[in-house]
């Protein structure tokens, strides 16, 4: 710095570049360093430290996501304890919280760490429950913990090992890594830069080692971001003298020697030029031999992208890459980019190459294990005094038993690997323990996860992690019930009033129209007025029991009657078969009718005790905390319901589905549920947060109810006695049903009547009497005074009601007559 430099080329560690990026700060001179990833750098407090390589950001979101691909939940980030190993794991964790994932414990060691220090922090980490290892450290200490986990069996199947850029650029520093070093590395995963395999590269390797002798290692990535910063550099001073820069210096008055200092400050200038010296940097764009060299607005290089190696055999393979514009791909960045479809497509069609594990296995590991501690799961089991079917104590060697019992046991024997388990019951047995407090239990680590009747509702979801629901279930209400007397007008009940008028203006339809088409022709529908009138009564009504007696002989008076008769015979059926359900199926009354009208009346609401429904009541549906009355088992239900709010009772009681239907078998359905289900919700199992054996018992869940087992369970511990009740206006029959053979036989009806006056004004036009042949009264001329249209009329009416016989015998003779004169 004496010598009035106006640019810097390094450091290699994080740790310095934090040190000289404070000096260049003052003296206004870029830095340009090609080896430190601490992502803290690239904050304001640095503005002239220019990062020539890739900033460890990238790589630890490109690690999170590779994590969130295996459906891994937890890692053990293991790290040196300076300045970049810290700012590294700690962006680590940001970018696993995005993924809903988590690290699970940070194992740091000092930059001095011995190997005894190494040996005990890896076993520490080895009794933990992750199996995942971020591993993040310099290439001092990194081989080192390799042979250390190795001498543990911690390299063998089971566990995942993932390192940091930092081990390809140790094995690609080796013209050929030895055998000894790639026996400790199998099954690794590390990430690469990456860097474009052109020709520019390809170029420059051949030239340098013509030039250099064979003792020249291989250059690793670093090597090639040093070589371009120096023509960063280069490129861009040409570039600020070309636009007119200065080199110029100026002294610092802030900067002096105090008082016995060796450090002569007083000897350093500051670059006039460096703003603008650092604004050309930042704005270079070329191809280097690392790849594209150019800065977005945080200073960093665009096109931040890994490669993904498995370390296996004598060397690695690349399994994939990683790029923060495509996400986790087996095709280049390079060429995604070209292509230029949308990040979000691309990033929603992740793909990597298989993998050989540590152990050389190829399944996929698991990611965690129980504790190595000695120490089974935890299971607390809510200690019940009612409702025992469900879960209860017991004498057997588990200590407990019932229903959620054997599903939890069923669903654990679908498991691919041993859960050692401990039940142990929580509430001391006098009355049914708080749920919420159970479950707080487990968010608090005193329970590992709780099995039982736990309803997943939503405080408790943001405490703990349920599995998948095993037994549906929602709240509702059951009320006390009094059997109804039957009605002396319960044979009204079957049908409803507006189907009673249809079918009785039907059956009046009907006769008349059968009168109608028989009156010419049948005998039994002639006479009198008042005769007639009473025959069209008598047969409409006699039809219902098939008995009348008047005999039909026109064709269409005989098609109506026959559709009619079948319409008939429906309609008897029917209201026959819903009497005799209405008059045999017990009928139940309540004045409570659902939810509803229980919020809006102030009789005492009953609920069982440590039921979730208390907080629900009150909080949800604002009512009143004295209307609640706590029920601690069924005996007390059946008290309650039947005493009655007068006699110190409920009106009411509110409870779950499955409680409900255990309480009504047991007490041969006197009591009922009126409304719906007011709440939608299940049972499931409860364990602490982002626990994977919630994940893989929700499947095991699936699996159960998929085959039929979780049905077989439920009808060994409750396959009881169903219960309904029945509304009488749900049994009414309503004209909605029948409108179909109404219209049927009315059509039927139009149409006959319809052919039947066309065949009437067809004789009619046909007919005209001789005046000798009028002498009959009922064939009397009308006056003359009378109108025309009314003589017409009565002419047409009169004819109507002629017998069929005397005007066929009328039309013959005067077909005669027209013959003869003729």
């Amino acid at each position: 710095m004496e010598n009035d430099v106006v640019a810097v080329v390094g450091p290699l560690s994080s740790g310095i570049a934090h040190v000289i990026s404070h000096v260049v700060n003052e003296l206004h001179v870029p830095l340009l360093s090609f080896g430190a990833t601490d992502p803290t750098l690239s904050s304001l407090q640095y503005p002239y430290f220019v990062r020539t390589t890739q900033n460890d950001y990238f790589q630890m979101y490109a690690i999170a996501d590779f994590v969130d691909y295996y459906r891994w939940k937890k890692v053990i980030a293991i790290y040196i304890d300076d300045d970049n190993g810290r700012n590294g794991v700690s962006v680590l964790g940001d970018a696993m919280s995005r993924k809903r994932a988590k690290i699970s414990y940070k194992a740091a060691f000092p930059p001095g760490a011995t190997e005894s220090d190494i040996s005990d922090l890896l076993n520490e980490v080895n009794l933990m429950e992750s199996r995942v290892y971020v591993l993040h450290v310099n290439p001092d200490h990194g081989l080192a913990i390799f042979s250390i986990a190795k001498r543990l069996r911690m390299m063998d199947s089971g566990y995942v090992w993932i390192a940091t850029d930092w081990l390809p650029s140790v094995l690609d520093s080796f013209d050929l890594p030895d055998t000894d070093t790639m026996d400790l590395l199998q099954g690794v995963v590390a990430f690469h830069h990456h860097i474009p395999d052109t020709d520019l590269k390809k170029s420059f390797l051949s030239r340098l080692k013509s030039q250099r002798d064979n003792e020249t290692v291989s250059f690793n990535s670093y090597a090639l971001y040093a070589y371009d910063s120096v023509w960063l550099a280069a490129r861009a001073l040409d570039a600020y003298l070309n636009e007119g820069g200065n080199i110029s210096f100026s002294s610092d008055p802030k900067l002096r020697d105090t008082n016995g200092s060796m450090l002569q400050l007083a000897s350093l200038r500051t670059f006039d030029g460096g703003p603008q010296f650092l604004k050309t940097i930042l704005g270079m764009n070329f191809t280097g031999l690392s790849g594209q060299v150019e800065f977005d607005m945080e200073k960093n290089l665009v096109r931040p992208a890994y490669d993904i190696l498995n370390i296996g055999g004598s060397g690695s393979h690349r399994i994939g890459y990683w790029s923060n514009h495509s996400g986790l791909s087996v095709i280049a960045p390079e060429v995604l980019y070209e292509k230029k479809p949308s990040k979000t497509s691309l990033k929603s069609n992740q793909q990597l190459y298989s993998v050989i594990w540590p152990g050389e296995a190829t399944t996929t590991p698991r990611g965690w294990v129980f504790p190595n501690n000695g120490q089974p799961l935890r299971i607390a089991v809510p200690n019940r005094v009612s409702f025992k079917d469900f879960v209860a104590k017991s004498k057997n060697p588990q200590g407990v038993q019932g229903y959620c019992i054997d599903v939890f046991e069923a669903a654990l024997n679908l498991l691919t690997y041993p859960v050692p388990r401990q039940y142990m019951l929580f509430g001391n047995g006098e009355r049914n323990p708080s749920y919420n407090e159970l479950v707080q239990q487990v968010a608090q680590n005193n329970f590992d996860a709780v099995v039982g009747d736990v309803t997943i509702v939503t405080n408790r979801t943001r405490i703990v992690d349920f599995t998948q629901p095993f037994m549906p279930s929602g709240l509702v209400v059951v009320v006390p019930v009094e059997e109804e007397k039957s009605s002396p007008w319960s044979f009204l009940v079957p049908f409803t009033t507006q189907m009673w008028l249809v079918t009785g203006a039907f059956f009046l339809f009907v006769g008349t129209v059968v009168w109608i088409l028989e009156h010419r022709l049948n005998p039994e529908f002639r006479g009198s007025p008042r005769k007639q009138l009473i025959t069209v009564f008598w047969f409409s009504f006699s039809t219902m029991f098939f008995s009348h007696r008047e005999n039909t002989v026109s064709g269409l008076g005989r098609l109506v009657l026959i559709i009619w008769l079948f319409v008939v015979l429906i309609i008897n059926s029917s209201y026959t078969a819903s009497l005799t359900s209405i008059l045999t199926v017990q009928q139940l009354s309540s004045q409570i009718a659902g939810i509803d009208s229980l919020i809006s009346s102030t009789q005492p609401i009953g609920i069982q005790d440590g039921s979730f429904a208390r907080k629900y009541l009150i909080d949800d549906l604002n009512i009143a905390e004295s209307r609640i009355v706590t029920l601690k088992n069924m005996e007390d239900y059946i008290d309650a319901l039947r005493r009655g709010p007068k006699a110190g009772g409920v009106a009411a009681v509110v409870d779950e589905l499955p409680y409900v239907e255990v309480l009504m078998s047991s007490i041969d359905c006197k009591f009922t549920i009126v409304g719906q289900e007011f709440t939608k919700s299940g049972w499931g199992f409860a364990f602490q947060r982002d626990s994977p054996l919630a994940i893989d018992l929700s499947t095991a869940i699936l699996q159960l109810s998929e085959s039929g087992d979780l049905q077989k369970i439920h009808d060994k511990w409750l396959n009881k006695k169903e219960c309904s009740t029945v509304d009488t206006d749900s049994n009414k029959l309503a004209l909605t049903s029948f409108w179909g053979l109404f219209l049927i036989c009315g059509i039927a009806c139009v149409i006959a009547l319809t052919i039947f006056f066309a065949r009437i004004f067809c004789q009619y036009n046909k007919f005209s009497p001789e005046p000798d042949k009028i002498d009959d009264k009922e064939m009397q001329p009308v006056r003359p005074r009378r109108p025309s249209r009314t003589r017409s009329i009565k002419k047409l009416m009169v004819f109507v009601d002629r017998r069929e016989a005397d005007i066929k015998e009328i039309l013959r003779e005067n077909k005669k007559r027209r013959l003869s004169i003729g």
